[in-house]
């Protein structure tokens, strides 16, 4: 079963990916957390919401926090994963690859959606969703606003199901079908 959350900033999306992974499971089983992108030690306001996460999760749940989100889903197919977030996924994957100045992102991305495709236990992905706001002014924010939108709609074809999160309140966007293989 995979499941897209999508949701704007602080909207709640991410406890509530964390309340459906834990309610899917048998009880004390193990979750891995993807924390994609770097960590960045020298703000201690992102350091703050990084602690707040942690805090939330249970103590048996491990933590990898990596860049090569594709690399972990294909080695730990069967291990029950939460990917919080794809848009940190992808400003780490455009710095990587140079692409707020021309350079492309799409081989990393294929490589992520062949890992999402071919994963064999649940799978929970956050990711901030695009358009609720205004076209961003600069054109790296309009690249990234066009990166993060498509890839969201690629992601969302290979999920069963669909979530937005809007002021904590989840509106399912794509409904769990119970006649596909996925869900039985």
């Amino acid at each position: 079963m995979r499941t897209l959350v999508l949701g704007g900033i602080r909207s709640g999306k991410s406890r509530w990916a964390e309340e459906a992974i834990t309610t899917s499971l048998q009880p004390g089983q193990s979750v891995c957390y993807l924390a994609p992108g770097p960590p960045v030690d020298d703000d201690p306001e992102w350091s703050e919401r990084v602690a707040r996460h942690r805090g939330r999760r249970p103590g048996h749940w491990s933590t990898v926090e990596t860049e090569d989100v594709a690399e972990h889903l294909t080695q730990s197919p069967q291990t029950p994963t939460l990917v919080d977030d794809l848009g940190g996924w992808l400003t780490a994957t455009m710095d990587r690859h140079n692409a707020w100045d021309g350079g492309s992102v799409e081989a990393s991305v294929e490589a992520l959606l062949g890992a999402v495709g071919g994963f064999a236990s649940t799978l929970v992905l956050v990711s901030p969703e695009v358009g609720l706001t205004v076209v961003p002014a600069s054109k790296s924010g309009r690249r990234f606003a066009d990166e993060l939108g498509d890839l969201n709609q690629r992601v969302a074809a290979l999920c069963d199901q669909v979530v937005l999160v809007v002021a904590g309140q989840p509106l399912t966007i794509k409904p769990i079908n119970p006649t596909s293989p996925a869900s039985t």
